[in-house]
């Protein structure tokens, strides 16, 4: 008996399918929580969301996995539950795409937080210094002493 042939796979029982809607739809709603603290601002490293949704996409991984094995199968006979599906899928593909574009502009924001921080780190000890780049004296050099005679 042949693995992965059309003969051995399972048709996804009305069952199956309800699971993995229930999945989707949590899933869809951990990604449009992040996305709306990511819209607030906040940095992608504070997502409260993102171990319920390696969670969440690991399980959905595993049953994509399933069906590119071929042990499974997504052919849904009842034309509602497929329609369903497709919606599903469609609105989650949607809520990653935002999540993705959102990510992304919130990893800039850190890297520009970063360098502002930096620049005036590097400001600040550039204006503390008393030597130029050349070596040469930029500003009377300042004694840290208390004058106080022994």
């Amino acid at each position: 008996m042949k693995l992965g042939t059309q003969a051995d796979r399972r048709p996804a029982s009305e069952d199956d399918v309800r699971t993995l809607l229930a999945l989707i739809d949590e899933l869809i709603a951990v990604i449009s929580e992040e996305n709306a603290e990511l819209a607030k601002g906040l940095p992608a490293s504070r997502s409260k969301q993102l171990d319920d949704k390696s969670r969440l996409a690991g399980v959905f991984e595993q049953r994509v996995a399933e069906c590119a094995r071929q042990t499974a199968s997504l052919d849904v006979r009842d034309r509602v539950l497929r329609e369903q599906l497709m919606e599903h899928i469609i609105r989650l593909r949607s809520a990653m795409d935002e999540n993705l574009v959102r990510l992304r502009a919130a990893i800039d924001a850190s890297h520009r937080r970063i360098e502002a921080i930096m620049q005036a780190i590097r400001d600040q000890i550039a204006s503390a210094a008393p030597y130029g780049a050349g070596g040469r004296l930029t500003a009377r050099a300042t004694s840290c002493g208390t004058n106080v005679r022994a």
